[in-house]
This record gives C-alpha cells, sequence and structure tokens, in this order.
C-alpha cells in the first residue's frame, strides 16, 4: 500500500482507544480474509464460541475497521490485495492498538513467522486452520486481552484517585502540596521548591505550570548548577550580535523565552553570587537587558526556583544574598524524601513497570518479595532511584515478573552506613532523641501492619502494646490502616 493511501487513514488516539475501558467490546473479533470460503467457514466457527466476528476482504480495510472501532482481536490472512496482513500488523503496532493479531497464512515460512511474533503477533497459523487450534488461540488472546483491559482500568482509577497533573502519591502530605498547587496556579506567585536530590521537584513544578489556566506561555527550564557561570548570563538573559567572540547573532534568554509562561530555576542554591544580584533585579522589576545590550525587556513571567541545598542556611554562611532569599520565598514546597512516602512506593514501582514494559507484552507484574524489598529500603536517591530500579528489573525479568534476583544489588544488599542518624550540636540531644524515636516508631508501626495487613489487634500482639496504645499511634502519626489490607 502506498504512502499517500496509509496518510490518508484516520488518525487514532491510542491512550484513549475504546477496548481499553468499554466492557461490551472485550468479545469483538475482526476476521480480515481474501478468500470467500474460508471467510465464511472462520466466522461461523468463531460465532459458534458465542463471539461478535465482522468480516472484511482486504488489509485496507482491515486497517479501516481497527481504526474507526474497537476490537479485541484481529485474525488476519498473510497475504491479502490493497495492504498485507503483515503491512496490518506493522501498522497496528505503530499506532499502539489494544488489540490481539492472529496471523494464519497458506505461504508460511520461519522467516514469515519470527518477523510476525517480533511484530508482536499473538500467533502464526498456517493453512488449512486446524479449527480446535485456532479456538484455543483465540480464547487464549481473549482472556490476556482482558486481563490487560481490567489492568489499564486499574491504571486509570489509580491515576484518578493518586494522581496531580502526572504526579503519584498516596501521602497525606503530598496530598497538601498538590492542594497547595491548586492555590498557587490561580496566582503569578514566586515558589521554591527544596527537597533532597530526586525527590520530583521539577514534575512539581510542571505540576505547578500546568495548574496555572491563565497561563499560555511555555515552561522554560534551566539547570544554574549545570552551566559555568560565564555562559549562565547568556543563558538566563541572553545576549546581542558580537557581546562576545562567539556571539555571532542575536539570542533570547530563558526569561524572554518564557515571556507569558514559567521559568523553572533548577538548582538555584548554585548560582554564582556575581549571577544572584542581576536574579534579584528580575524578581524586583521584572526587566533586564541582554548581554552587550542596552536595551530593558520586559517581561510576565512566574518563577519557580528549585534546590536540594538548605539556602537558609547558605544565607548564614554568607553564599546566598538574603534579599534574594526573601524574593524566591513566598511560598515554599518542602518535598519529602521517598523514605518518608512508604505508601508511595508500591505505587509508584507499579507506574514505572507499566512504563517500561516492553511494547505488545503484558505489563510486568512485581512479586510480594520484590514489593517487600523496595518498601523497605531507604532510597537515598528518592525517586530518581526507583525509575533506575524498576526499569533494570523490566529488562532482566522473565516470565513478567519482577523477583528479588531481578533488582539492583545495591537494593537487595544495602551496605549499612556506619551512623544513620544526623547529629546537630546546635539543638538539644532531648529534643534530637523525641525526632529520633517517633520517626523509628512510626517505620515500626507500618511494617507491622503491612505484615499484619492492616490487623490491629495482631499489630499490638507483635508490638507488645495495647489496641488502645496502636490506635492512638496511628492517629497521632496520620496512618491510614487501611491502606495495608490488601498487601
Amino acid at each position: 500500500m502506498s504512502t499517500s493511501a496509509l496518510a490518508a487513514m484516520p488518525t487514532p488516539v491510542p491512550v484513549s482507544h475504546p477496548s481499553q475501558v468499554v466492557a461490551p467490546t472485550k468479545r469483538r473479533v475482526l476476521l480480515a480474509e481474501d478468500n470467500d470460503m474460508s471467510r465464511q467457514q472462520l466466522q461461523q466457527l468463531l460465532q459458534a464460541q458465542g463471539l461478535h466476528v465482522e468480516t472484511v476482504g482486504n488489509g485496507k480495510e482491515a486497517l479501516e475497521a481497527v481504526l474507526s472501532r474497537p476490537y479485541s482481536v484481529v485474525v488476519t490472512d498473510l497475504k491479502m490485495p490493497h495492504l498485507s496482513g503483515m503491512e496490518l500488523l506493522q501498522e497496528i503496532q505503530k499506532r499502539r492498538l489494544p488489540v490481539a493479531v492472529i496471523v494464519t497464512t497458506g505461504f508460511g515460512n520461519i522467516g514469515d513467522a519470527v518477523q510476525a511474533m517480533r511484530l508482536g503477533a499473538t500467533d502464526f497459523l498456517t493453512k488449512p486452520v486446524d479449527f480446535e487450534y485456532l479456538r484455543l488461540v483465540v480464547s487464549r488472546a481473549l482472556r490476556e486481552r482482558e486481563m490487560l483491559d481490567e489492568l489499564s482500568a486499574l491504571r486509570e482509577q489509580l491515576h484518578e484517585r493518586f494522581s496531580f497533573h502526572q504526579v503519584l502519591s498516596k501521602n497525606p502530605g503530598m496530598h497538601g502540596i498538590f492542594e497547595l498547587i491548586g492555590h498557587v496556579g490561580q496566582t503569578s506567585t514566586t515558589v521554591l521548591i527544596e527537597g533532597e536530590t530526586g525527590t520530583g521537584k521539577e514534575m512539581i513544578a510542571r505540576a505547578i505550570h500546568q495548574a496555572s489556566a491563565k497561563r499560555s506561555g511555555p515552561l522554560v527550564a534551566v539547570n544554574c548548577a549545570a552551566l559555568p557561570e560565564n555562559l549562565l548570563e547568556s543563558e538566563l538573559f541572553g545576549h546581542e550580535k558580537g557581546a562576545f567572540t562567539s556571539a555571532i547573532s542575536q539570542r533570547k534568554g530563558r526569561f524572554e523565552l518564557a515571556d507569558g509562561g514559567t521559568i523553572f530555576l533548577d538548582e538555584v542554591g548554585d548560582v554564582p553570587a556575581s549571577m544572584q544580584a542581576k536574579l534579584l533585579r528580575v524578581l524586583q522589576e521584572r526587566t533586564f537587558e541582554r548581554v552587550g545590550g542596552a536595551e530593558s525587556i520586559e517581561v510576565d513571567v512566574r518563577v519557580i526556583a528549585a534546590t536540594n541545598r538548605d539556602l537558609k542556611q547558605l544565607v548564614k554562611e554568607g553564599k546566598f544574598r538574603e534579599d534574594l532569599y526573601y524574593r524566591l520565598n513566598v511560598v515554599k514546597i518542602d518535598l519529602p524524601p521517598l523514605r518518608d512516602r512508604q505508601e508511595d512506593i508500591p505505587l509508584l514501582a507499579q507506574h514505572f513497570a507499566a512504563k517500561y514494559t516492553r511494547q505488545g507484552t503484558p505489563v510486568v507484574l512485581i512479586a510480594p518479595e520484590a514489593m517487600d524489598i523496595l518498601v523497605n529500603f531507604r532510597w537515598p536517591g528518592n525517586i530518581r532511584q526507583l525509575e533506575n530500579a524498576i526499569e533494570r528489573a523490566c529488562v532482566t525479568a522473565r516470565d513478567g515478573t519482577v523477583k528479588p534476583e531481578n533488582l539492583p544489588p545495591e537494593v537487595t544488599q544495602p551496605t549499612r552506613a556506619k551512623s544513620s542518624l544526623p547529629v546537630d550540636l546546635a539543638r538539644p540531644l532531648a529534643e534530637q532523641l523525641e525526632e529520633i524515636i517517633a520517626a523509628f516508631e512510626e517505620r515500626y508501626l507500618r511494617k507491622a501492619l503491612r505484615k499484619t495487613r492492616g490487623n490491629v489487634g495482631r499489630c499490638a500482639k507483635i508490638s507488645g502494646l495495647s489496641r488502645r496504645s496502636i490506635t492512638d499511634k496511628l492517629g497521632k502519626y496520620k496512618i491510614d490502616r487501611t491502606e495495608f489490607k490488601n498487601r
């Protein structure tokens, strides 16, 4: 089939394809066969199984059908006019349509079979087709499609319930941040995000930008730590032609590009002292000059800054301007590390497993023993480290299940630090002991609840405390025991 003919086909919307969510389509089958007698025989066979079977006589009609209506299974002949079965399979995979494909042919060879399976075919049958075997293959494909539909529906529910502008969390503290973002989104207020490396600061910045319905401009990000001092000013404010040796033409800076939208200053704690005064002026006046230029440029831009350093401490040490700190710290968001969001680990792990599952295969599952390891690991690299671990696990997993041996060694066999307890001599010992005990107590209760699936009585028995004490502590640490019932 010609490229122009393919381009003329309707454009599908793969993510929201109806077969993912509409129950009645789960047993709909499309039969593509150019031989009238074979088409009739196969249709009668499949209808005898209680299936709704629609037929077409060539590949072009088959492609038009799958693009316009949802099917669970496509049974297609390999050799057909206008568009071959292999080309149909390629189009289905390219457009990521959620349908199982079974290929039949009277001219089959090993090369065709291998190519079809690589393209995601469920099975490859030679003619004359063994009707009993075809029945089994279609039944198996329908079961797998139904499981994928259910998983897709569950993921949709999880995203609807625990997602805020692509940020996933079940943690009450994070939900408080989501609420704050909702309020901030209606303003042009400057926001400062502090959190450890890998906690998702850029995702939060994107959520703030997306919540800003009145802003039509783009989100423009710049990593202040990745640029040397002599390039940072040009990157932020742009330069005029001839401003320096390599300035062969005028160039707009990130502030100018973000006009009407949002600029995200990542790692703002690493901005050199010489640049801090210039950044302060932009925050105060929303005007600047390009490097080598005299014209003042005015911009309407929201500023979101992020850092993995304690800016307040940097101010005390004289490494960060106090006036700039207060200009940035209008609304502050403190992102908790992943170790303080244990209830989010299964949610995020399953999300990343779906993300890194090979196209055309069932979503990779995480075995309970592997999930226990993930939940109890401290994750010094936070969400970024978890994502990397799941990506590696999905690549090495067999039979579609992540097991402990698929996880990175640093996760399964973590090296214990000599002392994981921070010591701050500027604060009283009793105060720090109280925080350490509370943190350990909360971790203990969560682990006990996971083991008992949220049963307070059994949790009390394990801990040696009364039910009343357990209930009081659950309230103190805002732990919802129902979260552990289905783990």
